[in-house]
């Protein structure tokens, strides 16, 4: 299919995704590391207390707390 086709059919809402080779995509900047961090016993049961109360894992919470931080000291700097 030529990219005009393909344009005009995803523009017309249909479903184009049968034509795209899905075995190489990748998502940029999501590559995973392990860090260990530890943390007081007072800190944990907040995280922990905070997590129950959103329904979430401990280590979600921690990951959107520090992603949220770390995006707004980017803002910042720009």
């Amino acid at each position: 299919m030529k990219a005009e086709e393909f344009d005009e059919r995803f523009d017309r809402g249909e479903d184009v995704t049968s034509e795209l080779d899905m075995t190489t995509v990748q998502r940029p900047n999501v590559e995973q590391r392990r860090v260990n961090v530890d943390f007081p016993e007072w800190m944990i049961e907040s995280l922990d207390s905070e997590a129950k109360r959103l329904g979430e894992t401990r280590q979600a919470i921690i990951k959107v707390w520090i992603a949220d931080r770390t995006e707004h000291r980017d803002n910042r700097a720009a």
